[in-house]
């Protein structure tokens, strides 16, 4: 029998192989950490294998074993995912992660808080905003964890994770309509609140001397909506990195401007911190769990961690999740900086005085003869800068969502035209939707209870499902008992929303200041 060369003499261990295909995009890959004795790519590459190669071949082969460990292994690439706006760019990082997540949950939703507590009061009012506050806290950082969480693939969309959670049909029901009805949601209030500000900015620009024939809300709603839809031709969820900074500074300068104008001016004569009181019970009811739904939309955004997580790469040595992670502990400090004050100098400076649309149409009704103008105008432009953000990175699962659809059934990118035409669409059904429900604190609290799944319960659920804690432990327990609580408590407050929307639709307006 000939003599095999040394050089082919591979050592196999004597455990099987491990092999985990995975389907992902071209410019993002992660391996499962392999076990101790597994192969790997690498394991033939070793110094009694690379003994007898000269100096040339053997850095060769070192740097391709460096090389196979930064990738983890060798994968099957989706084209599809490569097509699509969430996946298309595979480049992000902390700062990124930091980025978005500020953009996302900082934004129009605190302004309203003020209003949950003119029903709330002082004491439930603060006490459902820190349970609220790290509740959702803990929720984002399973999903974080679960990104990963079976070794070789990557959930890059909230949908995909309640499949593997819930099985294919039943994750789509749960999942598919809370989300895609919160980012259209979402988009609706943006439009609302964007153009009902960008009508204030001009008036107060403008003064008495732009009178003659102004642009009726409804126009204001249609100027933003354009915007809007010039802005979204961006392509991917990576590309709007910048406006989600600009959505993000911006946030945070009005937030912190709008709470400490209220608070240094003289409060209202008539002021009290008394709940509003209802006609009856029932009423009174209503409105508390409508409040709470408030609440509960102030932490909207857990339907784009798995979005914003998917476009970082994720290899063997630097997986997806810390970057993630250590960009959203930035951004929800600098979110409870941002809410808090506003939710508690909003009560304190109007009380159950706060108008229906919230602290920004309090300090223009109250306060617009006592602040210099220049400076209630910058306010009132940070907010249309930062809603014209925020729609943007809402939107992009939507727009996922259609291209998706589109490349699913022709097997080929969607073209520049199909592209934009997903996106004017999309732009003007929020807009038709906003017309037809112009009642923002009503519609934040049927958001908030329809919604609340996604960001408190769906998670806890997950969690059981996926990563099995041994049963009746306090791990077991304890999420089990947060996601059934989140599933009450949307009911409740959807029926709150329901109720409000409807009383709204028949008494309130929103506060129009002469």
């Amino acid at each position: 029998m000939e003599e095999r060369p040394e050089t082919e003499l591979i050592s196999i261990p004597a455990t099987p192989r491990v092999s985990t295909p995975e389907i992902l995009t071209p410019s993002g890959q992660r391996s499962p950490r392999p076990a101790s004795k597994a192969w790997t790519p690498t394991s033939f590459i070793s110094p009694r294998f690379l003994s007898p190669i000269g100096t040339p071949m053997k850095r060769v082969l070192i740097n391709m074993k460096g090389y196979l460990e930064e990738v983890g292994h060798l994968t099957k690439l989706n084209p599809q995912d490569a097509w699509l706006p969430i996946t298309e760019s595979r480049n992000g990082n902390a700062h990124y992660a930091a980025f978005h997540n500020l953009n996302a949950g900082v934004g129009f939703q605190a302004l309203v808080l003020p209003v949950a507590f003119a029903f709330l009061g002082w004491s439930w009012g603060i006490l459902s905003l820190t349970i609220a506050y790290f509740w959702q806290l803990y929720t984002l950082w399973i999903l974080v964890q679960l990104h990963e969480a079976v070794p070789g693939k990557r959930y890059n969309r909230y949908v995909e994770l309640a499949q593997a959670a819930f099985g294919e049909r039943l994750g789509v029901w749960l999942a598919l309509f809370p989300t895609v009805y919160l980012s259209a949601g979402t988009a609706t209030a943006l439009i609302l609140i964007g153009g009902e500000t960008m009508k204030l900015f001009f008036q107060i620009v403008c003064g008495p001397l732009c009178t003659s024939n102004p642009l009726t809300t409804v126009e204001w709603y249609l100027v933003f909506t354009s915007l809007c839809i010039v802005l979204s031709q961006l392509p991917n969820l990576n590309s709007i990195a910048g406006l989600s900074l600009i959505g993000a500074v911006t946030a945070i300068t009005y937030s912190t401007m709008v709470w400490v104008l209220s608070v240094s001016q003289q409060r209202p004569p008539p002021i009290s911190y008394q709940p509003l009181s209802s006609p009856s019970f029932s009423a009174s009811v209503f409105s508390v769990m409508n409040a709470l739904g408030i609440v509960a939309f102030a932490f909207r955004g857990h339907n784009l961690a798995m979005e914003i997580q998917a476009t970082m790469p994720s290899t063997f040595k630097h997986p997806a999740h810390v970057p993630m992670w250590r960009g959203a502990k930035v951004a929800y400090v600098l979110i409870a900086m941002c809410i808090f004050p506003v939710a508690i100098g909003g009560f304190w400076a109007y009380g159950n005085l706060m108008p229906s649309g919230g602290i920004l149409n309090a300090l223009y009704g109250f306060h617009s003869h006592d602040i210099p103008r220049g400076l209630l105008a910058m306010t009132f432009l940070l907010v249309v800068f930062n809603c014209l953000s925020s729609f943007q990175i809402y939107s992009m699962p939507v727009f996922d969502s259609f291209e998706a659809g589109y490349t699913s059934r022709t097997n080929r990118p969607c073209s520049i035209w199909v592209r934009s035409g997903f996106r004017v669409f999309y732009g003007f059904i929020s807009f038709f939707i906003g017309v037809a429900l112009p009642f923002l604190s009503s519609l934040a609290g049927l958001l908030g209870g329809l919604t609340l799944p996604v960001t408190f319960a769906y998670p806890c659920f997950m969690w059981v499902l996926i990563k099995k804690p041994t049963k009746f432990s306090f791990n077991w327990y304890f999420n089990w008992i947060l996601g059934w609580l989140g599933i009450a408590f949307s009911l409740a407050f959807s029926i709150g929303g329901v109720w409000s929307m409807v009383n709204s639709g028949l008494k309130l307006k929103f506060f129009k200041p002469s």
